[in-house]
């Protein structure tokens, strides 16, 4: 077994219960994390046999632009396109954080985390 990480995809997006989000925006980081049997990936070097890095970003990338209402609807979509792409074998986990959250205090980060 191994474990692929792609940590800190960085997405402007306009996600947010707040009408002002939809046009303002905000920064958005974005992890995944995949766990599965990488064996043949180790012995033949073929990027076939493996998660392509590249390809993981492009969906984050992708379903960030689709605005949700919440991190957690993002979250899951992005969770859902990974598993449809690259099947059911692998175990995913995906961490969407929310940089400076316009709610009441200074707060650094509003973040969700899924796995399946």
């Amino acid at each position: 077994m191994g474990l692929i990480e792609v940590i800190g995809i960085k997405v402007f997006a306009y996600h947010g219960c707040l009408e002002e989000e939809s046009t303002i925006g905000g920064q958005y980081v974005v992890d995944v994390r995949v766990e599965g049997d990488f064996g043949e990936a180790e012995r033949k070097d073929d990027l076939a046999a493996t998660v392509d890095y590249g390809a993981v970003a492009a969906i984050v990338r992708a379903e960030m632009s689709t605005r949700s209402r919440l991190i957690e609807h993002v979250t899951a979509r992005i969770l859902a396109r990974l598993r449809s792409t690259w099947g059911p074998e692998h175990r995913w986990w995906v961490r969407v954080v929310k940089l400076r959250p316009p709610i009441q205090g200074d707060v650094e980060q509003a973040v969700y985390t899924v796995e399946g």
